[in-house]
C-alpha cells in the first residue's frame, strides 16, 4: 500500500491539506559535511553584490576535481533552490582552470547554504492557472567574453515552476539587445509551458 510521498530523488516532500513544501535540507547537510563547511559562519547572499568573476589567469590553481565535485553538488541542489542558480552558473564557467578566487566564490555559496538549510519551494493550493514570466539580462556581465547573462522565472499562478540563468550565445552591443534576447528565451519557455498545459 502506498502512502504519502515524503522523499523522492533526494527531494524532501512535506504535504499538508493546503500546501506542499519541497526542499533538500538533508542533502545540504551532507554536502556541507563532505566539504568540511558544516561549522562555517553563514552569509546572507550566495555571492557578493556586483561581484564579477573572470578567468583570473595570474592566480594559484586549485584541485579541479574537487572544484567540479562542489559545482556538481550545487547544480543538483538547484532543482529546489532557485536562489543559488545564478551564482552557481557563474562558477561553472571556470571548471577548466579553477583558481583560489573561484573556489572562494563556491565556498561562499556553501556558506550561504549553511544559513539557509531549510529553504525550499512552497506550493499552495489555489485555482489560478495564469502563466507569468519574468526575465532579466546582466548586460556584458562576463568580464572574459563581454557576453550578457540571461535570467528568467516562470510562475503558474503564484507557484514558481521554472527558472534559469545562462550566458547568452551572442555578444550584444546594447543593454536593450541583451534584454530582448533574455525576453525571447523567457517567452519561448512560456509558450512551451502553454503547450504542455493544453
Amino acid at each position: 500500500m502506498m502512502g504519502e510521498m515524503t522523499f523522492f530523488l533526494g527531494l524532501q516532500v512535506n504535504q499538508s491539506p493546503c500546501s506542499i513544501f519541497i526542499n533538500q535540507s538533508k542533502y545540504v547537510l551532507v554536502i556541507l559535511n563532505k566539504y568540511g563547511i558544516e561549522s562555517c559562519d553563514p552569509v546572507g547572499t550566495p555571492m557578493e553584490i556586483k561581484d564579477k568573476l573572470d578567468l583570473d589567469q595570474n592566480r594559484t590553481l586549485v584541485d579541479a576535481t574537487k572544484y567540479r565535485s562542489m559545482i556538481g553538488a550545487l547544480m543538483y541542489l538547484t532543482s529546489s533552490r532557485p536562489d543559488i542558480v545564478h551564482a552557481t552558473c557563474l562558477c561553472t564557467r571556470y571548471q577548466a582552470k579553477p583558481t583560489e578566487k573561484h573556489l572562494k566564490e563556491v565556498k561562499r555559496i556553501f556558506r550561504y547554504l549553511r544559513g539557509t538549510v531549510n529553504t525550499g519551494l512552497w506550493y499552495t493550493k489555489d485555482s489560478s492557472f495564469e502563466l507569468t514570466g519574468f526575465s532579466y539580462a546582466d548586460y556584458a556581465g562576463c568580464k572574459d567574453t563581454f557576453k550578457s547573462t540571461s535570467g528568467g522565472a516562470q510562475f503558474l499562478g503564484e507557484k514558481l515552476v521554472s527558472w534559469s540563468s545562462k550566458k547568452q550565445d551572442c555578444t550584444t552591443l546594447l543593454t536593450e539587445e541583451a534584454e530582448y534576447v533574455s525576453l525571447s528565451a523567457c517567452y519561448a519557455q512560456v509558450l512551451w509551458m502553454r503547450t504542455q498545459l493544453t
